[in-house]
């Protein structure tokens, strides 16, 4: 499969990011969507997960009440969102199916 993400974005400290994550190539229920990040220096966060076909989702501890991940069956889209925003939360984030296909990766900056 073939996932597309969104482009970069800069926030200040207290606001949201919205990531796209448009897929193609494949069953897109057929297989759970995946979100991580990596910052700078660091090796990769996982933060959560949908299951397309029903919506189910799976969350970090870490990112409980401020990640929400969403997916539109009728587009094959996926969705990332983060509120709340601080500096610790810059990083490229990626969107992939069964950790073998990934997205391009969005970098969020945060900067007051």
């Amino acid at each position: 499969g073939r996932l597309v993400q969104s482009g970069a974005e800069l926030r200040n400290p207290g606001t949201s990011v919205k990531i796209t994550c448009r897929t193609s190539g494949y069953d897109f229920s057929s297989a759970y969507i995946e979100w991580v990040r990596q910052a700078r220096g660091q090796g990769l966060e996982w933060m959560g997960k949908i299951d397309p076909e029903d919506g189910e989702t799976k969350y970090a501890e870490k990112f409980q009440g401020r990640l929400t991940i969403t997916a539109d069956t009728s587009t094959a889209t996926a969705y990332m969102e983060l509120t709340s925003l601080s500096l610790e939360d810059t990083a490229v984030y990626f969107c992939a199916v069964r950790m073998a296909s990934w997205g391009q990766g969005t970098q969020v900056t945060v900067s007051s």
